[in-house]
């Protein structure tokens, strides 16, 4: 068995999910939740197929999400991952529960936009996700000035009233 790290590509504001699933329908049926939990969505969703033509099944509504997700499918390679990759301005907070609740979804590795890491494990048969690197170590504990911070940063943003 080999361990590898790949280092997910993408540009530093875009956000996306990376997880596991069960089933070649895991794609429309993702597609569907976003579409309509969130008018007007953009994203790119890549699936790896883990049995008969073991394709990357792909879908989305923006060619340059798409291309992300697919290039990224592609290079992570392990059998029922997928990758979603959400345009500028849409938020994994908006869709994390629903795509939760999609019955092929296993597992949700991470949903950041964070530079990441996946630790991929390799052996004769294939591929598989260990588990991801998101972002970096803390370098502390925050202070009363940045608890103020944090509190306020929410507020500005319409996450918190």
């Amino acid at each position: 068995m080999e361990i590898k790290i790949i280092s997910i590509e993408k540009p530093e504001p875009i956000n996306f999910i990376l997880g596991q699933s069960h089933f070649i329908k895991t794609v429309e049926d993702i597609h569907e939740m976003l579409v309509n939990s969130v008018p007007g969505i953009k994203f790119g969703l890549a699936f790896c197929e883990a049995s008969g033509k073991c394709l990357v099944r792909f879908s989305g509504t923006d060619e340059t999400m798409l291309e992300l997700a697919t290039k990224n499918a592609l290079t992570i390679g392990a059998g029922h991952s997928f990758i979603l990759f959400l345009a500028e301005g849409f938020y994994p907070i908006n869709i994390l529960n629903g795509l939760k609740n999609v019955p092929e979804v296993a597992r949700i590795f991470c949903a950041t936009a964070n530079p990441t890491q996946v630790l991929v494990a390799e052996t004769e048969q294939g591929r598989g996700i260990i588990g991801v690197i998101d972002g970096f170590s803390p370098k502390g504990l925050e202070d009363t000035a940045e608890k103020d911070w944090r509190k306020n940063f929410l507020r500005m943003i319409g996450y918190k009233l």
